[in-house]
């Protein structure tokens, strides 16, 4: 095979080969050499010394003392130059920590952890990015309890592993360390660590801290009291943000009384762990009492006659003696509980179909009872109960919660007192003296809800009704029904006799009201009459009257005439006397005639309407009577002239009005008449 011939090149071009070779040849060697480095501004190099004078190192994982090893120092952007083959350059990343995140430290060199300890201690050592510092500080190995914020970071990573969201940021060194790291960033990953809490008002929640790390509790303790909450507190932790604060306050590990409220807390989830839970609220018409889990022991207040446990001053372990008003409250309900207790009035149901809205009275059943008569029917009833807020305490107290209080304690009461009753009472009695029994029983039993701090409103008793399966009440029931029902039948009956009763006397009251007009017509008749005959007997007696002075006056004339005139005067004055006496009886026999007739008319017309039949005589004589009184007639004439008659004769109009009379009373007592005998006049 023939030889390939050189290509020909200018004496200018060989010399160029001739320099360039050589100057590649020394950087093929600079850089197999190690002697020259070059890192970009964005990265970082870590230096790993492979030989040294000084021999490799002997304690720890970071060689301080320029030992072979890892170096505490970086290697940052641009040309570097080293001891040809004395270095091997590690390049890595900066560390950035995005916005609103959080990464976390572990340290490969360092004093080692006590047993007692979870997390490695950055009270002095805490400058991640100076590895020399941090070990010369005596900065310990393992997960650091301080964390790295939002930022670029220019950390050796032979020394320090850093955990983010995104990656994580190492040498690595084995395939088995590379696990570990994988294991722990899941773990924090879990606890949504790489992101700081929040909690939202909106929400309504809060966070209950667990710190992992720290001293334990003391024996007796379930939960880790708050310090240095105080932001002028030079070991103000500002909510377990600070882990070197907290501990170096006397902070424990473990649950802890403080709890997270609304904002964002950039919290260590390997130191510190939270859970969010609601906020407790206490509605309107409730009160929450707090039963405290935590605290130091107070001293009872109740007084020595109470005995139902302690309760104690707010903040001390017992029953808190101040509730908790309406209103929202951070509290931590793994370091006490609150007993909701009602404050208005609330319905206490002894029924199974219904119970009241504080459910109270979900276990409650209609009480069962033994009647007099042996009946056993089952009463439903319904108990309004008043807590006043200052005594909620109180109740708490003696029986732990209100369920507990209706449940042990007034169910057998009322149903003991309502059993009592029953027994009293047959089943009739107790369904008719329903009111009464309710009455007495919320008398009675209100003494006794005020022993236990309670306040009786009112008992309210339903009807008593038979147990299933059974109907002996209900045919009670029925024959008492039945029973009114005859009753009110005889009572309408009664009503409808008075119905009939007063439609008679109506009728009768409209036949009448139709007659009255003829009764009115001969009322006027009558009156007319009456008029009539007192219009004559004035005449009459104004006559007599002028008779009788005429007759004195010619007396008187004889008298003074001389004897032999007054015979003759005598005579004609006894005369002129028996004229008048006879015209007088004449015409009052007239008047007594007209009345007579037209009295028997009326009465006849009475009669027709039901009235007596001797009303028109007696009205027609008494207005004679009455005639005789008002014209001042005397019965008995002061001058009687004339001599007597016969014994049978006339003897005057007196003695005719007396007769009838007389005749009048005696035919109403139903004897025979009588007249009397004609008085003889002198």
């Amino acid at each position: 095979m023939e030889a390939l011939p050189l290509p020909y090149l200018s004496p200018m071009e060989w010399l160029a080969i001739e320099i360039a070779l050589p100057i590649i040849a020394l950087a093929i060697f600079l850089r197999w050499s190690g002697v020259v480095r070059y890192i970009p501004n964005d990265r970082l190099g870590i230096l790993e010394k492979l030989w040294s004078f000084r021999g490799s190192v002997r304690n720890g994982f970071i060689a301080l003392n320029g030992e072979a090893g890892f170096q505490p120092d970086v290697v940052r952007g641009g040309l570097h130059f080293f001891m040809p083959f004395q270095y091997s350059l590690h390049r890595a990343d900066l560390v950035t920590i995005p916005q609103g995140q959080i990464g976390y430290v572990f340290a490969r060199d360092g004093m080692p952890l006590p047993p007692t300890q979870t997390l490695a201690s950055n009270v002095e050592a805490d400058d991640f990015q100076d590895v020399r510092g941090f070990l010369v500080k005596g900065g310990q190995k393992g997960p650091q309890r301080k964390i790295l914020r939002e930022g670029t970071y220019a950390i050796n990573l032979a020394q320090f592993i850093v955990l983010t969201a995104q990656s994580t940021y190492s040498v690595n060194l084995s395939s088995s360390e590379h696990a570990l790291f994988a294991d722990m960033s899941t773990l924090i990953a879990e606890r949504e660590g790489f992101e700081p809490v929040v909690i939202h008002d909106a929400e309504d929640m809060i966070g209950i801290v667990t710190i992992h790390d720290g001293p334990a509790l003391p024996d007796g303790e379930i939960i880790a009291p708050t310090v240095a909450n105080d932001p002028k507190n030079p070991n103000f932790h500002n909510n377990f943000q600070d882990p070197e604060k907290f501990l170096n306050a006397g902070g424990y590990r473990g649950r802890q009384l403080q709890v997270l409220a609304d904002g964002s807390y950039f919290l260590n989830r390997i130191f510190a762990t939270v859970e969010l839970v609601e906020k407790t609220i206490i509605a309107v018409g409730t009160v929450g009492v707090v039963v405290s889990y935590t605290g130091q022991r107070g001293t009872d207040i109740s007084g020595q006659a109470y005995r139902h446990g302690e309760l104690v001053e707010t903040g001390a372990r017992g029953v808190w003696s101040t509730p908790l008003l309406p209103g929202k409250y951070a509290f931590n309900t793994y370091a006490g509980n609150i007993v909701f207790v009602p404050t208005t009035n609330f319905v206490l149901k002894w029924t199974k179909e219904q119970f009241g809205e504080h459910r109270l009275d979900e276990n409650l059943s209609e009480v069962s009872l033994i009647t007099k008569d042996a009946f056993e029917p089952v009463l439903p009833l319904s108990v309004v109960v008043h807590i006043d807020y200052m005594k909620a305490p109180l109740v708490v107290q003696r029986f732990g919660d209100i369920k507990r209080l209706v449940e042990q304690t007034l169910d057998p009461m009322v149903s003991a007192y309502f059993k009592n009753i029953a027994q009293t009472k047959t089943l009739i009695e107790l369904l008719q003296e329903r009111s009464e029994i309710q009455r007495k029983s919320g008398d009675e039993m209100r003494e006794k809800f005020a022993s236990y701090s309670l306040e009786l409103q009112e008992v309210l008793i339903g009807t008593p009704r038979a147990n299933h399966g059974q109907n002996s009440i209900e045919q009670i029931l029925i024959q008492l029904r039945e029973r009114q029902i005859a009753v009110e039948k005889v009572e309408t009956y009664k009503l409808q006799e008075a119905a009939a009763i007063q439609e008679r006397t109506l009728r009768e009251k409209e036949a009448l009201a139709e007659q009255q007009a003829k009764i009115t017509t001969s009322a006027l008749a009558i009156e007319i009459s009456e008029n009539e005959g007192k219009a004559q007997l004035a005449r009459t007696r104004q006559q007599a009257e002028t008779i009788q002075v005429t007759a004195k006056a010619e007396a008187e004339k004889v008298r003074l005439a001389g004897l032999g005139e007054a015979d003759r005067i005598k005579a004609i004055a006894i005369a002129d006397a028996e004229r008048i006496k006879a015209t007088g009886f004449a015409d009052a026999e007239k008047v007594r005639a007209v009345g007579l007739a037209e009295a028997e008319a009326t009465e006849k017309k009475v009669a027709a309407f039901g009235g007596p039949d001797y009303q028109l005589n007696s009205q027609v004589l008494m207005r004679f009577a009455e005639a005789i009184e008002n014209g001042r007639l005397p019965l008995v004439p002061q001058i009687q002239v004339g001599g007597g008659g016969e014994k049978g004769g006339n003897n005057g109009l007196v003695e005719m009005m007396l007769s009838m009379l007389v005749a009048d009373r005696l035919d109403q007592r139903g004897s025979p008449a009588v007249v009397p005998a004609p008085i003889e006049q002198d």
